[in-house]
């Protein structure tokens, strides 16, 4: 079997590519204004469904202008709800996604997923007619976020359990680039559809409709990759994950590293049951070294949400309206740059630093430099305070000072790139053990969705109040909660996913290795893998 080179996880990286296009959707959705929000003055607004509603036709279609005039208050009411129910259901979706992953394995929980995302897709694409429309619309976004929830709780699970301890980090830090590929994505179709399409259906079935090219392209894929090795352990499907196994790292069956590999594997998941005798479901958060994870992955997406990016991201206009970018081109510009400054510098360092500064280096260098780029532009907005609040204000010239802090916000999206943007994911798809992985990522990707929107919801609200605070605000979060967190965890750069066990103290290492070298004397001896195993799961021959 080949195994030549830079060709060595090929297949692993395809996987990733496969099960990442639900990730673009997750960018796609909920985490850019579309170009044609500028023109409102609304509490908050995200993602594709942002552009859509921000639009007169739409509008006006639905019953938002009664007698030709605007009702601001129920422009307000429905673009509040398309993202608020996406969220709900994504929040849902995500913490559903633990026992049927757990069941039915990541492949096909993806597939099941994207099949409910496709579904809520077709309902907002279709809807038309002004009296029922909008509800449809509303019953297409719950389903949608299931889907939205479930893929990114199941996805970096997937691809991490899939993924050699070398190239770990990188490969499951795609997640991150391609969320921000649907951001770009957002923001284009957005800006295309609102200078090219003046009215009729295709103002909101076009952005709509095109979420069934990455759920399309997902679904398909998903039907040409393997189904995770440790997944397949920890259920008795051990000749499978053998045979799997040795597939992602294009290696025979009897290769003496893969063999350890394997072996490492069931050794944690023996060790795991045997620790969590007793416990029953209980163990997921009370087995031995469990709950640490669980609070580590609660925290670490509360402290992402609120470091500051998501609200730029939201109000990216407004926000540069405040330090002086007014004006509809100069706004525009100003946060598509950002979007575009976001995803390369997200790639350059997946590509190139995520396995070389490793976990714990990565966020605490990343909160260091967004606190103090959040600082530098308090400082200014106090000390030079902008022109202008309204993003459609018009100025002639834009001044030094919002110069200086426009070029602050574009490094700090550079240091959020860096760490405090991917490396969350990375993080807790690293930590968990296999027969907690599925409830592990769940309750991050919940916790992603439940602070997404309690800050999309406050954001503005907060602005408004503090000014230039808004900014010193997140300052302190960054330099004190984010760089405190970041010395505190274990690094897990290089490590095996079942090193984590010695890590966490599930574990000892002197026991870990004994377990490991009785597995490998029994594959050496060809006996049935896992007949240690309780009678609970089938013995298969490896």
């Amino acid at each position: 079997m080949p195994n030549a080179g830079a060709f060595t996880n090929i297949r692993v990286y395809w996987l990733a590519f496969v099960a990442y296009w639900g990730i673009v959707l997750f960018g796609y959705d909920t985490y850019v204004l579309g170009v044609s929000v500028i023109s409102l003055d609304l509490p908050f607004i995200s993602g594709i469904a942002g552009g859509v509603v921000s639009q007169a036709n739409f509008q006006k279609h639905f019953g938002m202008w009664p007698n030709g005039v605007e009702n601001k208050a129920q422009v307000t009411a429905v673009s509040s709800n398309v993202v608020s129910v996406l969220q709900a259901g994504a929040f849902f979706g995500a913490l559903g996604s633990a026992p049927i992953s757990g069941k039915f394995g990541r492949k096909w929980t993806l597939v099941g997923f994207t099949f409910i995302f496709a579904i809520g897709a077709i309902l907002t694409t279709v809807a038309s007619s002004p009296t029922n429309g909008l509800s449809l619309i509303y019953a297409g976004r719950v389903i949608s976020g299931v889907g939205i929830g479930g893929i990114s709780a199941v996805s970096p699970a997937f691809v991490s359990e899939c993924s050699p301890k070398e190239v770990r980090g990188r490969i499951t830090g795609l997640f991150q680039v391609m969320v921000a590929t649907g951001v770009m994505l957002s923001y284009f179709i957005n800006y295309g559809v609102s200078i090219n399409i003046v009215n009729g259906p295709r103002i909101w079935r076009i952005p709509f409709g095109f979420q069934l090219v990455p759920a399309g392209i997902m679904l398909f894929g998903l039907l040409t990759v393997k189904e995770s090795p440790r997944w397949l352990a920890s259920v008795g499907r051990n000749e499978e994950a053998l045979n799997n196994l040795a597939y992602l790292r294009r290696k025979p069956t009897d290769d003496v590293e893969l063999l350890h590999e394997l072996a490492e594997i069931e050794a944690a998941i023996e060790e795991e049951r045997e620790a969590r005798k007793g416990l029953g479901w209980k163990e997921a958060f009370f087995g031995k070294g469990n709950l640490i994870r669980f609070v580590i992955a609660f925290v670490i997406f509360l402290l992402q949400q609120w470091c500051g990016q998501n609200s730029v991201g939201y109000y990216a206009p407004q926000i540069f309206a405040s330090i002086g970018y007014t004006g509809n081109k100069n706004s525009l510009l100003a946060s598509g740059v950002y979007g575009v400054v976001k995803l390369v510098a997200t790639s350059i360092f997946i590509f190139f630093g995520v396995e070389t500064l490793g976990r714990k280096l990565s966020f605490f260098i990343s909160a260091m430099g967004m606190g103090t780029c959040f600082f530098i532009i308090g400082a200014i907005i106090k000390t030079h305070p902008p022109p202008a609040t309204s993003s459609t204000s018009v100025v002639t010239a834009i001044s030094p000072a919002s110069q200086g802090m426009a070029a602050m916000l574009y490094i700090y999206v550079c240091f959020y790139s860096m760490g405090w943007g991917p490396l969350p994911w990375v993080y807790v798809s690293d930590i968990f053990p296999t027969r907690t992985r599925h409830y592990g990522l769940a309750v991050a990707s919940a916790s992603q969705w439940l602070w997404n929107f309690v800050v999309s919801h406050q954001t503005l609200l907060i602005e408004q109040h503090l000014g230039f605070k808004f900014f010193l605000m997140f300052a302190t979060v960054n330099i004190g909660a984010m760089g405190t967190f970041s010395l505190l965890i274990p690094e897990t750069k290089g490590r095996s996913l079942e090193e984590m066990d010695i890590i966490f103290g599930s574990v000892s290492a002197e026991k870990r290795s004994a377990d490991v070298a009785k597995f490998e004397h029994a594959l050496d001896n060809g006996p049935e893998i896992g007949s240690t195993r309780s009678n609970d799961y089938s013995d298969t021959k490896a």
